[in-house]
């Protein structure tokens, strides 16, 4: 059983900064790729950013190139995922979800895992 928590969300004025973290936990052999999606209200959930186990490649959504930024600290017993969000505008408000793609311990296979999300809010 894999766990994602995500934590960091709130709300924030137009112009500033959040930082949202993503930690997974349980049956991990190796992370393959993690990443953040978003779900505004009334819309379909959108890619935001990914990221490779190494840190080594990541991917941004045109939306929020620039503005924010995906990092990662992986290690045998813990990986956590952040995200750096920085210029905040009212459209980036959204529940963010946090997603990891994984090979588990028990048959080597990969595997897809979800958080429960964290609500970030921009106002003006």
């Amino acid at each position: 059983q894999v766990q994602l928590v995500e934590s960091g969300g709130g709300l924030v004025q137009a112009g500033g900064s959040l930082r949202l973290s993503c930690a997974a936990s349980g049956s991990i052999f190796s992370i393959n790729t993690m990443g953040w999606y978003r779900q505004a209200p009334g819309k379909q959930r959108e890619l935001v950013a990914t990221i490779t186990s190494t840190g080594g490649r990541t991917n941004y959504a045109d939306s929020v190139r620039g503005r924010f930024t995906i990092s990662i600290s992986a290690s045998i017993v813990k990986n956590t995922m952040y995200l750096q969000m920085n210029s905040l505008k009212l459209e980036d408000t959204a529940v963010y979800y946090c997603n990891a793609v994984f090979r588990s311990t028990r048959d080597r296979s990969l595997y897809d895992s979800w958080g429960q999300g964290t609500q970030v809010t921009v106002s003006s």
